[in-house]
């Protein structure tokens, strides 16, 4: 035993039980977890892997409250997968945790794209890269599309400045600045390959996989309760073939692209019921989608063409 370790037995006692458990439920890291469990279906992998990285800091923090100093944990990441999948949610709930443990002040999340960060002639990208970084700190900066930043095919391109900027912050303001990037799988990694710098500073990496069919429908049924409108059984029998069309077109995204068909399919809801208002409108029929509602999207009428 080291003459540290010795020190610190002799302070704390080795045998004394520590209440990581109490240190977990005053963290509200337990509220946290819930609400993205209740707010997102399936994605089993991220969850999991949240969850294993709201442990480490759990723990980090335990250790710390009894003397054991180390350098803080690397808490820069990437999250990658196709549009919809959740990855703002999911940055969402991680700076709630990420202040809950205390690692950031505030738990904020600012999310932001490349025309955020990065100006359109000299001069131009450092001031604006500078202010998005003072809204996030205290909190989580979310980069959607960062791989953007990235153009060298552009020798006139500001983006590696804004980049050089942003791994200063990361660096200098890691006890109070968390930076999330987020796009496509294969872009990202292209992105994190040519900037060593870069890839050298995120420590988790999270994959969001493409929801399943089951999946879609469940969320469909969630946003549709949410909206508190109920779906008729010829309603379900068309989300079922729209989901599976759908999937198959171009510029698929997920649960957004489920969300627009019902809003799309409230529009014509509406459109019918205004139709039909001479004859009296009843409450069922006020909160119910039919199947008419969302056959009339054009996956169905014109296969290659995106509604």
């Amino acid at each position: 035993m080291s003459e540290a370790a010795a020190r610190l037995d002799a302070a704390t006692g080795s045998s004394e039980l520590l209440d990581l458990d109490g240190l977990y439920r005053q963290s509200n890291v337990d509220t946290a977890l819930a609400a993205l469990e209740g707010e997102l279906v399936g994605l089993i992998p991220v969850k999991t892997r949240v969850r294993e990285i709201a442990a480490l800091l759990l723990v980090e923090k335990l250790r710390r409250s009894i003397g054991l100093e180390a350098d803080p944990p690397p808490l820069h990441m990437s999250f990658t997968g196709n549009p919809g999948t959740g990855k703002t949610t999911v940055a969402m709930r991680m700076a709630a945790i990420l202040h809950g443990l205390g690692y950031v002040r505030k738990g904020h999340l600012v999310a932001v794209t490349r025309d955020d960060l990065v100006g359109e002639y000299i001069g131009h990208t450092a001031p604006k890269t500078r202010e998005v970084i003072k809204r996030a700190m205290g909190g989580v900066l979310f980069i959607d599309e960062a791989y953007y930043l990235y153009r060298p095919e552009n020798e006139r391109d500001y983006g590696q400045e804004s980049i050089e900027i942003l791994l200063q912050a990361m660096e200098n303001h890691r006890d109070d600045l968390v930076v999330i990037f987020a796009g496509y799988a294969n872009r990202m990694q292209t992105f994190f390959g040519s900037n060593p710098g870069l890839a050298s500073r995120v420590a988790h990496h999270i994959d969001f996989p493409d929801y399943t069919d089951d999946e879609l429908f469940a969320i469909a049924e969630r946003l549709a309760a949410g909206m508190q409108y109920e779906l008729s059984a010829s309603a379900r029998a068309a989300l079922h073939e729209y989901i599976a069309l759908r999937r198959a077109q171009p510029n698929f995204a997920n649960a957004r692209s489920i969300r627009n068909a019902l809003d799309r399919a409230r529009l014509r809801q509406a459109n019918r019921l205004f139709a039909e208002r001479a004859a009296g409108i009843t409450r069922e029929a006020l909160v119910t989608l039919e199947g008419v509602d969302l056959r009339a999207s054009r996956v169905f009428q014109a296969r290659s063409v995106t509604p």
